[in-house]
């Protein structure tokens, strides 16, 4: 009984596998093969309507599947074995050739991890010298060609039969590709890429557009992007470039820039692009009204990474149309006046008043804009761009995301675009939520969304305390946002005595909000941009005295003494959620990331 009992099982295992074998392996490729056949028939019925479309010569027709599904020859769809999912339309195919005289149809059929067993690689080719080369701008390129094509059915091929494409313009510097392709008798293609680099020494670069070493004019195509920033380029300085923020970015009181740049600006670059940063000494020669027309200089900085632009660079790029050193904000200058004031630039009306000259004086205790000036390697070289606002020169220290990237994994100044509004990066940290700063006021169809004290004795910026202008942000903004990836997050508030200065905050309150105005000591917290009006609007620092706080008034000025009956609008500071991803983008004004 038992050794019947032992048989019994064995066949049971042998049919089990038997089993296994038939529906893994027999019945999915006898399907298949019987989809290849219903892929033959079609294409000999097709070729029975058209005969006039059979090819002549040495010449291959190719029908896809998707091409037999168009016309009918197919009428039910072949699905992958198990499975309803479709076979691959276009790069399953009959071929047709002309062999002796008679057609010959090759069937290729591509079912997930099953396909025929016809010829459907093309050649294999091989390039002489690397598949990636640099070269400078200007030079002539010699292609180093084919070293050899051979296909797995026909041998080697003659190397002139490789058609060659290209859109490499060695005028300009750029990342742009060689394309070569082959094909083997059966007409199947392959394509190998040669990535070739054009660059050019930054300083060179420079050199030669300017003439002179300094670009001038308003509207001068100097623009040069470094860790998610744009800059204009002032000139050479020496074998360096100097550059300055093409904005300001944020405002700050005139005695405590240096600080400011040391310990909290030089913080938002990369480590890749510190790399092309060097130390540098800066003019900051005291001038009064009566010599605010020079270009020389007699008193520098001690060597430092960061300072700000002197009067003397701003006369220095004024061209016939003006110079791009004036922006429509007020900025502070490098040189002072006297013990309590400094000079600044603007290219607009200062709070009512026309600065014919682009200079004015300012006092120091006041916060106004700062465009910190850096100073680029010389030696570094352009990768890409043409230096245009919209195509700024790159230098390759930071490479766009790619869809399905993580907003966390951002930088620094990097632009999206969510909630139907543009906003900025002001920090990015792997793994956390990502703070970001809209690029204007928020606005309903009324136009400026408008935020005021209820309570003319409330003098600090308070989320928590009803009536307050914080709380009324934090409570109302929600309704102008899309809030689904926004998420609640902690806020410093500095609070002072009687003048608000970076580095003089009495207290820093912490409060947990999900929408908040700016800092006004943080970065891109300057003027608005892409405004078609300039709207003013609330800053959270704020006094003990009387005034409440800082804002920024419609010409771009700081007001440094606000009152509870004003009314401001707010640029949104907010935390996108963690998991929040880029589909598309690249990052830049014109071209900001698009966020899910």
């Amino acid at each position: 009984m038992k050794k019947y009992l032992g048989k019994i099982k064995f066949l049971i295992v042998i049919a089990v596998i038997l089993l296994f074998v038939w529906f893994l392996v027999i019945y999915p490729m006898v399907s298949f093969k019987q989809a290849e056949n219903k892929m033959l028939k079609a294409a000999e019925r097709y070729y029975e309507i058209n005969s006039a479309r059979l090819p002549a010569g040495t010449r291959v027709k190719t029908l896809t599947l998707q091409d037999l599904y168009t016309g009918s020859y197919i009428k039910e769809d072949i699905y992958i074995p198990y499975t309803d999912t479709p076979c691959d339309l276009k790069n399953s195919w009959v071929k047709t050739q002309q062999e002796n005289g008679k057609y010959k149809h090759y069937v290729y059929l591509k079912c997930g991890v099953i396909e025929s067993t016809v010829d459907h690689k093309g050649p294999t080719i091989k390039l002489n010298g690397s598949d990636e080369m640099v070269i400078s701008k200007g030079t002539k390129f010699k292609d180093p060609g084919v070293a050899s094509v051979v296909d797995n059915k026909d041998g080697n091929k003659d190397k002139s039969s490789i058609e060659i494409r290209s859109d490499l313009d060695t005028s300009k510097v750029g990342e742009y590709e060689i394309e070569y392709i082959a094909f083997d008798n059966l007409k199947n293609k392959s394509v190998k890429t040669r990535k070739v680099i054009v660059e050019e020494y930054l300083k060179d670069t420079v050199k030669t557009v300017t003439k002179t070493g300094y670009y001038t004019g308003e509207n001068a195509n100097n623009y040069i992007r470094l860790s998610g920033m744009d800059f204009r380029i002032i000139g050479v300085d020496q074998d360096n470039v100097r550059v300055v923020s093409d904005r300001a970015v944020s405002v700050i009181n005139y005695s405590a820039i240096e600080k400011w740049l040391d310990e909290y600006y030089m913080k938002q670059f990369t480590k890749e692009a510190k790399k092309y940063l060097v130390k540098n000494k800066y003019c900051n020669q005291a001038l009064t009204d009566t010599t605010l027309d020079t270009t020389e200089c007699d008193s520098v900085t001690s060597e430092r990474y960061a300072y700000i632009p002197s009067v003397s660079d701003v006369n220095k790029t004024i061209g016939e149309d003006g110079t791009f050193m004036r922006i429509d904000s007020l900025s502070w200058l490098a040189n002072s006046k006297d013990k309590d004031n400094a000079y600044g630039t603007t290219s607009y009306f200062n709070r009512h008043k026309e600065i014919s000259s682009g200079i004015t004086s300012m006092l120091k205790s006041e916060n106004h804009g700062i465009r910190p000036v850096l100073t680029i390697k010389g030696s570094v070289k352009i990768k890409q761009g043409d230096g245009t606002q919209e195509n700024p020169y790159s230098l390759g220290d930071l490479k766009i995301a790619k869809g399905g990237d993580a907003l966390n994994t951002r930088v620094t100044g990097e632009y999206i675009q969510y909630s139907g509004r543009k906003w900025r990066i002001i920090e990015a940290k792997e793994g956390q939520p990502t703070k970001v700063v809209a690029t204007l006021p928020l606005n309903d169809e009324n136009g400026l969304v408008n935020y005021t004290y209820s309570d003319p004795d409330d003098t600090e910026y308070n989320p928590k305390k009803y009536g307050n202008v914080g709380y009324r942000i934090n409570n109302r903004s929600t309704q102008y946002l899309d809030t689904s990836l926004i998420v609640n997050h902690k806020i410093s508030v500095p609070v002072y005595n009687k003048v608000i200065n970076y580095g003089k905050e009495k207290t820093n309150k912490e409060y947990t909000v999900k929408v908040s105005a700016q800092n006004g000591y943080e970065i891109f917290s300057a003027f608005q941009e892409d405004a078609d009006e300039f709207n003013m609007y609330w800053f959270c620092n704020t006094g003990k005295d009387e005034s409440v706080g800082l804002a920024m008034f419609f010409d771009g000025e700081t007001i440094n003494k606000t009152y509870s009956f004003e009314g401001y609008g707010i640029r949104p500071v907010v935390y996108l959620n963690k998991k929040a991803l880029i589909t598309s983008g690249s990052g830049q004004i014109y071209d900001p990331y698009i966020i899910k």
